[in-house]
């Protein structure tokens, strides 16, 4: 069970270490966008370690800083993209054969009955909302299984914490397909609209299946926070 909240854990850190690195090295505490999220929720996707992405981001702003001319500011993780792959890849040829580090984690794991909490939070939030289409249904059939999966943890001596954040995973991937299909075109273009233009100055440094991914993130997150839909994984405790 250790390896699993470890798993788990990772994934929290993973995120937070990253937002708090970022506003560090920038100096100011700029609240990250649609747009950054989703872009670290690629990378996370991508398998790239946390230790390139943090080296990436000290590259862009290494790179800035000896600049004779400062006309922009590195306002966004996608400023750190480029650099985020290219130490992604420096990390993978350079640890050919050997292991892989890892930080020491301040925290014991994740609580039991802390996660039945956390689920029937989520339950009660679900079952309050107001969604377009079969959304409403879908919602309030995810909340019974969320009560359902905290009912588990409560009786359970173990849980497998890898499997319940699979759950979660599909449970959320669902609710954003209804969204996507009951939310009306015109809003849909809205958000869409904002995404690619946030996007714009990127796409010459993305593949386009990352173009995609990142597209369908920005759109999951936007829609999620427009519904007040709780977003479901363990990450969000």
């Amino acid at each position: 069970m250790s390896e699993v909240i470890l798993i788990v854990e990772n994934y929290f850190n993973y995120f937070t270490e990253i937002e708090e690195h970022f506003q560090r090295r920038r100096g100011t505490l700029l609240l990250l966008s649609p747009l950054d999220w989703a872009l670290m929720e690629t990378w996370k996707d991508a398998g790239i370690p946390l230790e390139a992405v943090l080296r990436g981001i000290d590259v862009t702003f290494e790179k800035w800083e000896r600049r004779p001319r400062k006309t922009r500011k590195v306002n966004g993780l996608a400023f750190c993209a480029q650099e985020v792959l290219a130490s992604a890849e420096e990390m993978k040829d350079a640890a050919v054969g050997a292991p892989s580090k890892s930080k020491e984690k301040r925290d014991a794991g994740l609580d039991q009955s802390a996660v039945a909490e956390y689920l029937t939070r989520n339950a009660s939030q679900l079952d309050q909302l107001q969604l377009p289409g079969s959304a409403q249904a879908l919602a309030q059939q995810t909340a019974a299984t969320l009560l359902g999966l905290a009912q588990s943890l409560a009786q359970a001596t173990t849980v497998g914490m890898e499997d319940l954040e699979r759950r979660l995973t599909i449970a959320e991937e669902k609710l954003f397909a209804a969204l996507l299909a009951a939310t009306p075109d015109e809003a849909l273009y809205q958000v869409r609209s904002e995404a690619d233009r946030d996007l714009a100055p990127y796409r010459r440094k993305m593949t386009a299946p990352q173009i995609e991914h990142l597209q369908k993130q920005y759109i999951h997150k936007r829609l999620f926070e427009q519904y007040r839909v709780p977003r479901l994984s363990l990450f969000y405790m």
